[in-house]
């Protein structure tokens, strides 16, 4: 174990990115949430993916200490954040959804494992639901390749109460230590949405870095405000981004031994949806799924592997998600 010693130390920088489309009438409320932390030392960036509203505007005139980047077109979550990246200072970066709200003490409760630990990379919050249902507590990974977020709708009874590791955080309330993105590269742009967060927490166990479940930096989350949930946007981006995942990051023998789950999963979703009434947006999304496949293979060279594959496939499930 790395042992960082604090005492004594400044607080360090925390980069709280929020990207945005189109969500003026979210910001009022994860912005205050920001501005009433415990924790002193932040900075908020607002990346605006080219909103037709006047998010920017509204940022300026009730927020003006929160920089702003405006970008001239939507280029995903995965690119605004990495926009927002950047441009920001800290050493620490947190990256947040904008339709969320965030408890007085998140930020100092959020970063306490990184500073207690160098090798913790990534920290997952306790994200719920306005209705106090449990929407994340960390994300899991099956051997289909579906990731789905540990506890999601369940109540909040005190079960996930407890610190402990995690595969990866859900980026939407997610802290990163620089250091180990200077290391792994930033969000896979290619990803635009959904997925690109498994692909980086991936990326991170495979260099061997931590990720550190905090259930006392909670946050409320909406959720699905900007892409909607189960929109033809996200059983695009979700059902393409799967297979690309496994495609790039498992390791050879995981994705072997994987492929009955993998095959028989992407086979029931094209069912599943046809019957839904969604046929054109999942036969779309398995189509260039297909055309991408050999592009994100190629990026298999450039991943870092510092662990065995055991200690990867500890991680990975047998359970597979449908959704």
């Amino acid at each position: 174990m790395s042992v960082i010693v604090t005492e004594g130390l400044p607080e360090p920088l925390v980069s709280v990115i929020v990207v945005n489309y189109n969500g003026r009438h979210l910001l009022g409320d994860c912005f205050h949430s920001l501005t009433q932390q415990t924790y002193s030392n932040y900075e908020i960036i607002l990346v605006d993916n080219g909103s037709k509203d006047d998010s920017t505007s509204f940022a300026k005139k009730h927020f003006p200490d929160v920089r702003i980047v405006k970008l001239s077109s939507n280029i995903g979550f995965a690119g605004g954040t990495n926009a927002g990246i950047r441009e920001a200072k800290g050493e620490y970066l947190l990256t947040l959804n904008n339709d969320t709200c965030v408890f007085p003490d998140f930020i100092e409760k959020f970063i306490q494992p990184m500073m207690r630990e160098f090798l913790v990379g990534m920290c997952a919050s306790k994200m719920i639901f306005p209705d106090k249902k449990i929407n994340s507590t960390g994300i899991c990974i099956s051997r289909s390749g579906a990731a789905w977020n540990r506890g999601e709708f369940e109540q909040d009874n005190g079960q996930y109460n407890h610190v402990e590791e995690v595969f990866c955080p859900c980026a939407g309330a997610a802290l990163y230590r620089r250091t180990m993105l200077d290391e792994i590269g930033l969000f896979d742009e290619d990803f635009f949405l959904f997925m690109e967060d498994v692909d980086l927490g991936f990326r991170g166990q495979l260099a061997g870095w931590k990720c550190i479940y905090v259930p006392e930096a909670r946050v409320i989350h909406l959720h699905g405000k900007t892409a909607g949930y189960l929109s033809d946007v996200s059983i695009y981006y979700v059902n393409r981004n799967i297979i690309w995942n496994v495609v790039k990051n498992f390791p050879p023998r995981t994705l072997i031994l994987s492929s009955p789950w993998i095959i028989v999963r992407n086979f029931a979703v094209i069912l599943y949806y046809i019957i839904q009434g969604h046929g054109r947006v999942i036969i779309r999304s398995k189509t260039d799924m297909v055309k991408g496949i050999l592009s994100m293979a190629r990026k298999r060279k450039n991943i870092k592997k510092k662990v065995s594959v055991g200690t990867i496939e500890k991680w990975i499930l047998v359970w597979s998600n449908f959704h």
